[in-house]
């Protein structure tokens, strides 16, 4: 037999960007050894005529960080072709956290992206203190991969405890890079944070690190100075002021890592052109754009509740719905 495995007559999309093209794809060892014609002989064969061959998906925006403390078929994504996902977008996540504060970041979780707190409460074994010690408890066989980022918001608060919300001294920019540095070489692939004034905890307030400064950003990012991987993703209002792409433009260029950060019609064609400028230069910044309508579902119930902004809403809001 000439091959382990080989898929026929798909419908190739090879992720290079040329046109799909019909053909086979052969496997020997565990390995991708040809892909557009196979003549030989194989152990197994599949026939894929009218059917899409692609390399596995890369889900790069989700919030497994708790869920694969349980759910080791990774679902719904593992359901969809998704191979691999990145988890601890947005700032948020659970390492590094001090014992005794895990509900404050459970809490920011749920009112964040709105994934019940009684799951994760009744799910997350809990017990590390460090993000290599989160990544020694989920290193573990998954239906899928899985790579996390060390979340801005869990590491401000590990540093600053309820000083979170306030402007970070030089001594806590200090600390986070340090912090940072630990958890990019204990298996890190990025960093994150959120300074999206819709992410907000359930008293209204703006996540931690939202307006932190560009010397706080910048102070974080040089922890890559120190390793040779690493993407940072940046989730922003501020795509639009000038002091905001400047910061990210010296952050890209002086960490040499992969920048990138979500765009949607409201941010405006500044981010774009920097993105081409940069690129052109070989600094690598890489807008994300969703290929579908994104929708969110708003309840007075929910986390996600736009009156949650108002002072006078937050005054009832504990309030049983009726009487809201």
């Amino acid at each position: 037999m000439d091959y382990d495995l080989v898929v026929r007559n798909g419908t190739i999309i090879d992720g290079t960007g040329q046109p799909a093209f019909v053909g086979d794809v052969a496997i020997s060892g565990g390995q991708i050894v040809e892909v557009g014609d196979a003549p030989g002989s194989a152990r197994r064969e599949i026939d894929a005529e009218g059917q899409l061959v692609t390399p596995g998906f890369v889900d790069i925006h989700t919030h497994f960080d708790g869920q694969v403390c349980w759910d080791k078929e990774v679902t719904p994504s593992s359901w969809h072709g998704v191979t691999t996902i990145v988890m601890g977008n947005c700032g948020v996540g659970f390492a590094p956290v001090r014992p005794g504060t895990e509900n404050e970041l459970v809490e920011l979780m749920e009112s964040v992206e709105d994934i019940p707190g009684t799951a994760l409460h009744e799910g997350i074994p809990w017990g590390w203190e460090t993000f290599a010690e989160y990544l020694d408890v989920i290193d573990t066989p998954y239906a899928i991969d899985i790579a996390a980022q060390a979340p801005h918001v869990a590491i401000r608060h590990f540093v600053m405890g309820e000083r979170c919300y306030d402007d970070a001294t030089a001594e806590d920019m200090q600390e986070m890079s340090r912090i940072t540095k630990e958890a990019l070489e204990a298996g890190a692939v990025g960093f994150s944070t959120s300074r999206f004034y819709g992410h907000r905890d359930k008293a209204g307030n703006l996540v931690p690190g939202t307006n932190a400064s560009s010397d706080e950003m910048l102070a974080i990012a040089e922890a890559f100075s120190h390793v040779d991987h690493g993407a940072i993703e940046i989730i922003s209002d501020h795509l639009k002021n000038e002091d905001e792409l400047q910061w990210i433009e010296h952050m890209a260029r002086t960490t040499g890592r992969p920048l990138t950060t979500l765009v949607t019609p409201e941010t405006g064609d500044e981010i774009w052109k920097l993105a081409e400028r940069l690129q052109s230069e070989g600094v690598e910044i890489r807008p994300q754009a969703g290929a579908r309508l994104a929708s969110i579902l708003m309840t007075l119930e929910g986390t996600v509740n736009p009156m949650r902004q108002f002072p006078s809403y937050n005054a009832i809001r504990e309030l049983p719905v009726e009487e809201q």
